[in-house]
């Protein structure tokens, strides 16, 4: 019997510091791609991290070759360690390719759902936590007024339609993600998320319900500048007819 969904898919996921949930969270990555029968997992690392989880994925990796670990010390942020991971997948020949947070902010059980999205035709699939089905939890008040502030803004200055557009659950369609790799972004940080979903504005898109845990509030200054510029030259962008989008 033909498997449900489909089999050559990827999930990149930056992981930093992440030894102490290694072993749940990676337990339920194999789970999953045991129950649809397929999947591959790079673990990409950088400087960031400076525990024992550069060392927690490569020992994985040697018991399951479905875990592939990417040392990729070059990464200057967290959008060069995700467009490298994209790269490392697109080499493998990979036709869907998941980006997901590690730590267990996103809980892997939400793969199928997003698997399922792309094979009923869709380009993009984007994890929201606010529309039916989806929630945030364990997650401070700052985060929370970030995250969704950050979808307000977007929704007014850039005439967004999505009911989450910070969310860093998604999936992509090969021939969408050599685009986007190819694309020069002015994201270094969080808002990279933003700016993805409003290039990619004119793909044909769905949002998936995920259930975001986000127990660490810090974002740093930097990172928040960097998003109120890329905001705002993509707002005036907009305001001068001149908008850029991803076909």
């Amino acid at each position: 019997m033909a498997s449900l969904y489909p089999n050559n898919w990827a999930a990149v996921i930056p992981l930093a510091n992440e030894e102490a949930d290694f072993p749940e969270f990676s337990q339920a990555l194999a789970l999953v791609m045991d129950a649809v029968e397929g999947g591959t997992v790079y673990f990409i690392i950088d400087r960031v991290s400076n525990d024992r989880t550069l060392e927690c994925c490569e020992e994985l990796g040697r018991r399951d070759p479905r875990f592939k670990t990417r040392w990729i010390p070059e990464n200057r942020n967290v959008v060069d360690a995700y467009i490298n991971g994209f790269r490392e997948a697109l080499k493998d020949g990979h036709e869907i390719i998941i980006e997901m947070d590690g730590g267990l902010s996103h809980d892997p059980r939400a793969i199928p759902a997003f698997l399922r999205a792309l094979n009923e035709g869709n380009d993009c699939a984007f994890g929201s936590r606010y529309i039916n089905g989806g929630s945030m939890v364990d997650s401070p008040f700052k985060r929370r007024l970030l995250s969704k502030g950050g979808t307000i803004l977007a929704r007014i200055l850039l005439g967004a339609k999505l009911a989450d557009m910070t969310s860093g659950f998604q999936a992509f369609r090969r021939s969408v993600l050599l685009k986007v790799v190819a694309y020069p972004l002015r994201s270094r940080a969080h808002f990279y998320q933003t700016e993805l979903r409003h290039l990619l504005r004119k793909q044909k898109l769905i949002e998936v319900p995920i259930h975001y845990r986000a127990p660490s509030p810090r974002v740093s200054r930097g990172a928040i500048r960097n998003s109120v510029n890329v905001l705002f030259h993509y707002f005036l962008r907009r305001l001068s007819g001149r908008s850029h989008e991803i076909r």
